[in-house]
């Protein structure tokens, strides 16, 4: 079972989607719904832990959410007010049923259920510490590392051990975790990745992002800020900071692409981003065309404001088709080839004849931007141009985003003119650094302090990568174990 589409393939992927909520009846339903809104952040996996006062309930498996928490034989066991939920795309370790979150385990205090959105740098390291000390490590994943530092823990409360474990790592992560009478929710000091806390009624809630407070009509309420943690107990919310403060270095990614547009994050609109993204990238490259055409989906925001910006008219000229799977079975070259159309079809009459703009996110193997190119071409384009609505994408992601080694991204081999020949567009240009930071309401990027981590466009890494520091084999060793 191979992926025949290869719009989906050249994405950099998602991170992770965490969820959870106190003090609401059917609190594994909500979670469940919560971790819909949140499926585009995760589509590999997906799991639930409840609490009904006694017991826990636990149901973790491989797929989306709707594959497997919709039967009321899944549901009927996840008793309970409190629930915390994740869906996952694999930054480290391998997609098997012993990696899926949230991760469990009985501790002294009891149960204890952890979830995380993000990659820590040293977990390796780490790892490798608790293994001679004598832990048994059951996943592959990093977030393991977190349980077994509490467990190896001086003792104390559920907090102290997490405190104490967090002040040992290093990297980006946003936690969502549970113990028998509280949810924790954990942003790392520079705050990379996002969390925000909602309320249901009376019933507090922590979501990766605002849609997910949408969907079942909690209000949102704020962001948990960076090295912030927030404890939800019956007697409400408590805010601590145990963590030495760090300039905020927000991950500007989920502005570009991973964020739902409807989403607000760190009190901005995504949609609204995006759009100020396009009017930007047309100030900076515009182009004379007849057509504005997006590359679906993400790419429609930041089309319809390249497309306002410029007043040239905006089209679907790309129709994806949502009813089709992620897989096909490919016996034959020919029917391989056959099944880029699964997804996306030129809509010909908007096309053909036409100076066509393609507004796309990212460039990342530039497989997509090929076949989207040759799409157009064979639709009738009397030219085409591809515009590109964040800067060259030239370094790995080591904070919780699954990008290749820096050798197989496109912008690390190729100028701008290069990646033009090679994708076989009339012209190519990417939004500058500065642009993007304009669209996000600066006057431009700060190089002495940057305001938001923006390392896979300019290699300035805010965390340390302990675990590929001084490695042998570099860059491509350290993300070989890590996906191992």
């Amino acid at each position: 079972m191979l992926t025949t589409n290869p719009f989906d393939d050249d994405k950099l992927r998602e991170e992770c989607g965490v969820f959870g909520i106190l003090g609401a009846t059917d609190a594994a339903a909500l979670v469940a719904l919560g971790l819909h809104a949140l499926q585009h952040r995760g589509q590999e996996s997906a799991g639930i832990v409840a609490f009904d006062g006694e017991h826990f309930g636990v149901h973790r498996a491989l797929g989306q959410v709707g594959d497997n928490f919709s039967s009321e034989a899944v549901m009927r066991p996840l008793k309970g007010n409190a629930a915390i939920g994740h869906v996952r795309y694999a930054t480290t370790g391998d997609t098997a049923l012993r990696n899926v979150q949230p991760l469990f385990a009985d501790f002294e205090f009891g149960g204890f259920g952890l979830a995380h959105n993000g990659n820590l740098t040293n977990a390796m390291s780490l790892r490798r510490q608790l293994v001679r000390r004598g832990c048994l490590f059951q996943s592959t994943t990093d977030t393991e590392v977190i349980v077994h530092l509490m467990a190896t823990a001086r003792g104390g409360s559920v907090i102290d051990r997490m405190v104490e474990a967090l002040r040992q790592v290093e990297g980006a992560y946003s936690l969502v975790a549970m113990a028998k009478d509280q949810i924790i929710g954990v942003r790392d000091p520079r705050g990379v990745r996002p969390l925000v806390l909602g309320m249901l009624g009376d019933a507090p809630v922590l979501a990766s992002e605002t849609c997910a407070l949408d969907i079942i009509g909690a209000d949102f309420v704020r962001d948990i800020e960076p090295g912030e943690m927030v404890v939800l107990t019956a007697s409400g919310v408590q805010s601590l900071r145990p963590f030495q403060p760090e300039k905020s270095r927000f991950c500007i990614f989920e502005y570009i692409y991973f964020a739902r547009p409807d989403s607000l994050v760190e009190g901005s609109s995504v949609y609204k981003v995006r759009k100020a993204i396009g009017a930007h990238l047309a100030q900076e490259s515009h182009v004379d065309a007849d057509v504005i055409i997006p590359v679906p989906d993400s790419g429609v925001p930041a089309a319809i404001g390249y497309a306002e910006e410029s007043q040239i008219p905006f089209e679907l000229g790309i129709i994806r088709n949502h009813y089709v799977g992620r897989t096909f079975i490919q016996p034959t070259d020919k029917i391989r080839h056959l099944g880029v159309k699964l997804k996306h079809n030129a809509n010909r009459h908007y096309i053909q004849g036409k100076r066509v703009i393609l507004v796309d996110d990212s460039i990342v193997r530039g497989t997509t931007s090929v076949k989207i190119v040759e799409m157009m071409r064979a639709a009738g384009a009397k030219e085409v141009h591809m515009r590109i609505s964040s800067p060259p994408t030239r370094h790995s992601c080591f904070y919780g985003i699954d990008t290749p080694e820096k050798e197989k991204l496109l912008a690390h081999k190729l100028s701008v003119e290069e990646m033009n020949r090679y994708i076989g567009s009339d012209s190519l240009a990417f939004i500058s650094n500065d642009g993007l930071y304009k669209a996000l309401g600066h006057a431009g990027r700060d190089a002495g302090g940057p305001q938001y981590c923006d390392a896979c466009f300019t290699g300035d890494y805010p965390i340390p990568l302990t675990d590929y520091e001084g490695t042998p084999g570099g860059e491509v060793a350290f993300l070989a174990e890590r996906r191992a």
